[in-house]
């Protein structure tokens, strides 16, 4: 496996247009509480958060920064999912009519061929949140908001 920054990484990634993941534990983004942090990540190319459960500020944040806030089923974790690496994935059940803490799909696709599906739940908590992410952040909203 190549060793490399978090930086060239992401920049590689995004060289290839290649969305990233995010999978976390419990409480992500506790003592991140200042906007940076879910800045940081969308200028990485994170377009998606997986955790456990998120702390509360840092949620609204990745909504504003327009990271999809995604949390597992209780007693899923990275670990129990049995992920090494080298997966892709995909967030199915997306779409324009888009509602507030709906159901999305995780499907894991394995080295070896295999496929795994998780169900998660979108934490976009109401209506405007959808629209925020929908519109690529809170910024972009607003923006279009006022052109419109």
């Amino acid at each position: 496996a190549e060793r490399t920054t978090i930086y060239d990484a992401a920049m590689r990634y995004r060289r290839e247009r290649t969305p990233l993941i995010v999978f976390a534990g419990e409480e992500y983004g506790t003592g991140s509480a200042r906007d940076w942090a879910a800045k940081g990540a969308r200028l990485l190319g994170v377009r998606a958060v997986i955790a456990e459960s998120f702390e509360r500020i840092h949620r609204s944040n990745l909504v504003g920064m327009g990271v999809l806030p995604c949390q597992l089923p209780a007693g899923v974790t990275a670990a129990t999912l049995k992920l090494d690496g080298r997966e892709r994935f995909d967030l199915t059940g997306l779409d324009a009519n888009a509602k507030p803490r709906q159901s999305v799909t995780l499907v894991i696709h394995r080295a070896d061929g295999k496929q795994d599906r998780v169900t998660l739940t979108l934490r976009l908590d109401t209506p405007a949140e959808v629209n925020y992410v929908r519109h690529g952040g809170i910024m972009p909203y607003m923006l279009n908001e006022l052109v419109a």
